[in-house]
């Protein structure tokens, strides 16, 4: 039956030749992408993240995305180094992890990412002192209370925005590296966002560029520092049940925050970029498949919808 088949092409005109050929390799390169997406998501083990170090900082472990981080390095096993501006509710998380984790120590630096960045990079410097610290979740951020043109950008929201997401980052992964690399080992991740890779996300345009840099920055750096024995990560989530993304309720493919967390945690040490919850690739691979000028119209309807109903909430508020 082969060699008929053999035969048979041989027959054949060279364009039909060359598009079977084509063809079979289109195939085959969708079938291994199938198979490498399953073994990713479901099959690859979680690396043991205490080879590391023993220790993990976390910034923005109040809620959302960073309390659940907290709370998953603290079930792995891990001490942990956490870093927001209440003191009030850092001792009210870390008393809930160590009523649940018993043996975790706790650390905790106050720390206000839209004021005196200096001094609170200080502070995280001292604080890490001697620290086997192996992980860093770089997890504080902010967006746009909602959508807005960039000319209704206030001047205060503007260098929130650049001051909390580009040079937060920045300056934290700055102050904890040179640890990491005279102890040879260490895993940096950086939350970033669908905003900062989609084609485009109109009426969110300085929260997009900032998750936008997040992402090269972990790239360039992951490329410096792989053969140096730190990885480097860009997780990028599309939306999350949390305050920020204003969603109170989870769904398929809206994970909880421990859904996410405990996700995420799973792909720490591989990619230089990844969406760890699985269900949010197979919208990414719907996003990709539609023409730009078309997802772009999409997303500026949608942001404009949020943009009225945000609109109208504030004259309430004023009335």
């Amino acid at each position: 039956m082969k060699s008929c088949m053999c035969e048979h092409l041989k027959t054949q005109p060279w364009w039909v030749l060359a598009l079977f050929t084509i063809g079979s390799l289109s195939i085959l390169r969708f079938s291994l992408s199938v198979l490498n997406w399953v073994f990713v998501n479901f099959l690859r083990p979680a690396k043991n993240l205490k080879k590391y170090g023993s220790w993990a900082l976390v910034t923005g472990p109040t809620d959302g995305i960073g309390k659940a981080f907290a709370f998953q390095l603290a079930r792995k096993g891990l001490n942990l180094v956490l870093v927001g501006r209440s003191p009030t509710k850092l001792k009210d998380v870390s008393d809930a992890i160590q009523t649940k984790y018993g043996k975790t120590q706790i650390k905790t630096v106050v720390v206000d990412f839209s004021g005196d960045l200096d001094e609170g990079v200080k502070r995280i410097q001292e604080s890490i002192e001697g620290l086997d610290l192996g992980v860093l979740i770089n997890n504080v951020g902010m967006s746009y209370p909602y959508p807005r043109y960039f000319h209704e950008v206030d001047e205060e929201l503007l260098r929130n925005l650049i001051k909390v997401n580009v040079e937060g980052t920045t300056k934290v992964t700055h102050a904890v590296l040179p640890g990491m690399l005279e102890r040879k080992r260490g895993a940096i991740v950086n939350i970033g966002s669908a905003a900062g890779i989609i084609p485009s996300d109109p009426l969110y345009a300085v929260y997009a560029a900032t998750k936008g840099y997040v992402d090269q920055f972990s790239r360039c750096l992951n490329v410096e520092y792989k053969n140096k024995g730190i990885d480097v990560q860009c997780q990028v989530p599309l939306y999350v049940a949390t305050k920020m993304a204003s969603i109170k309720r989870s769904s398929f493919f809206v994970p909880s925050t421990d859904g996410y967390a405990h996700a995420a945690l799973n792909r720490i040490g591989y990619e230089a970029r990844c969406t760890p919850y699985w269900p949010h690739t197979l919208l990414w691979a719907l996003a990709s498949s539609i023409p730009e000028s078309i997802f772009d119209a999409w997303r500026l309807q949608f942001s404009l919808g949020i943009r009225k109903r945000g609109q109208l909430k504030d004259s309430r508020k004023k009335d």
